[in-house]
Order: structure tokens, then sequence, then C-alpha cells
């Protein structure tokens, strides 16, 4: 009997003891989540606030052409067959690059992508890391923000020019870019175009391709050797576009490559084509 109940109390002290650190883990778990959330909201709230600021700072007013414009004409393509012709007639974004490059002087370029939260400043850093986890202001912050690829040049945009950002899930940086995705944005033409300034000019490109892929870098390629090597890069990700946006691409084009994280293992990316050019 005395074996039996000094088994039992032993028993006992072991579940006590596990349930303690059940308990304790649980604390643990529950602190780390609580902290994790917090940062989260911290995080989101200054960075929505830092764009609200600069939204307001900014002078952005629409413009209309000016005959400073080069269009990019397109071969044997049908006025009634693509709504490029509409988009020629497009107006532009005028912004106040002076006050940006005060607060940030790797600021270079704006960009505005229609029926999306994306209309923000593009910075550029020497790699592809500090504003993964750095605000505009150049404060820490995991929400990041929207930036060129280290590999090209603003002043002379070569055949692929890569802007990045965090996919948040308030929609800030290019959280909203997954609205692209679906038919009622793609049935809207509007939609469409993205605007692009810089300093020297306003460029309006048209979206040729959409769609999210597992985690890869072949559609980041920013250097051709050959014309036929970019021919096959352009074919490859316009027959991964979920949708036809039935806008030809050749090899004398330009390309804008948008890339943000869809989840965990995926990417959404969208491919847009320079159509006009104009100096400021």
């Amino acid at each position: 009997m005395k074996k039996k109940k000094i088994k039992g109390r032993i028993a006992r002290r072991k579940k006590k003891r596990v349930l303690k650190y059940l308990i304790l883990f649980s604390i643990i778990i529950m602190g780390y989540s609580s902290i994790k959330i917090f940062l989260w909201t911290k995080d989101n709230y200054n960075i929505n606030k830092e764009i609200e600021q600069l939204q307001k700072q900014v002078l952005k007013i629409e413009t209309t052409n000016n005959d400073n414009q080069e269009e990019k004409k397109i071969e044997n393509q049908e006025k009634s067959f693509n709504p490029y012709w509409d988009f020629t007639e497009e107006d532009y974004l005028q912004i106040d690059f002076s006050k940006l490059i005060e607060q940030n002087k790797e600021t270079v370029a704006w960009i505005k992508v229609e029926k999306t939260n994306i209309n923000y400043p593009i910075v550029q850093h020497k790699d592809n890391e500090y504003y993964l986890n750095h605000s505009f202001n150049k404060t820490e912050n995991n929400a990041g923000w929207v930036f060129m690829d280290y590999r090209n040049n603003i002043q002379n945009m070569g055949k692929n020019t890569i802007i990045y950002a965090h996919g948040r899930q308030d929609g800030t940086m290019f959280g909203s870019l997954k609205k692209s995705l679906k038919s009622k944005w793609y049935k809207d033409k509007n939609n469409h175009i993205i605007k692009l300034e810089t300093k020297e000019e306003n460029t309006l490109w048209q979206v040729f391709s959409i769609y999210v892929i597992p985690t890869t870098n072949d559609y980041i390629q920013t250097q051709f050797e050959t014309e036929e090597d970019f021919e096959k890069f352009i074919n490859k990700i316009t027959e991964r576009s979920i949708y036809n946006f039935k806008n030809n691409v050749n090899k004398e084009e330009k390309i804008l490559t948008l890339s943000t994280c869809y989840n965990e293992k995926e990417k959404l990316v969208l491919h847009a084509k320079q159509i006009k050019v104009e100096k400021r």
C-alpha cells in the first residue's frame, strides 16, 4: 500500500510539473505573439503616418500631354484591337521631387498603379536588402519601402527595370497589387496603365502580363546578351500571364517589372511595357 501511495504521489507531482511547464510555455508563446502583434501594429501605424505625410507634402497633380512627348509606336497593331491608342491620351503625374530628395537623397521616381493603393516614391540603395526593413525616412521598419533594383539605372532605363516592395496585409506598399489578379481589375482597361515619373521624365507603361509563381529569380534578369535572348524572355513572361492583355511586346521594348510576395512560397509579378515618354 505504501509503495502504491508513493508512486501515486510521484505521478501527481509529475503531472503538476508537466502542467506548470505547459502553462509557462503557453505564457511565453502568448507573450511572444503579443510582442509580434505590437511591433506589427507599430510598424503599420508608422508607415501609414509616413505615407500620409509624404502625400500631403508632395504636390501631385494630373497634367495633360505636351509637345515633348515620345510615343512608342507599335507596328502591326490595329486601333480597334488594342487599347494602346486610348492610353496615349492619358495624363501624367507631376511630382515635386525637390521635397522628396530633401527627405531622402535615394529617391529615384514616383509610381502610381490604378485601382490599387500604390502611389509612392521609389528609392534605390546600393543593394536589394536595405529597404526590406527601412522606410522612406530610413528608420527601421519591417514594412520596408518601394525600391528599385540596385542593378537598374534610372537615368538610362534598360530592358527590364524592376521594382520591389513587401505585400503588406494592410494593403500598404505592394499589398494591394493582389487586386490586379481579379477579373474586375483586368476588365477595366484604364487600370492597365502604370504612371512612373522621374526628375527628368514622365512615363506611361502598359501592362501585358500578371501572374503568381513559386519563388524564382528568372523574371528579374536585367541584362541580355542578344536581342534573341530578350525576345525569349518576353515570350516566357507573357505566356505566364493569367490574362490575355492582347498587348504585343517586341524585342525593341523597355519593360517595367513589379515584384512582391504573394505568400511565403510564391511571388506576385506584373510586367508592363513603356508606351510613352515625356521630358519634364
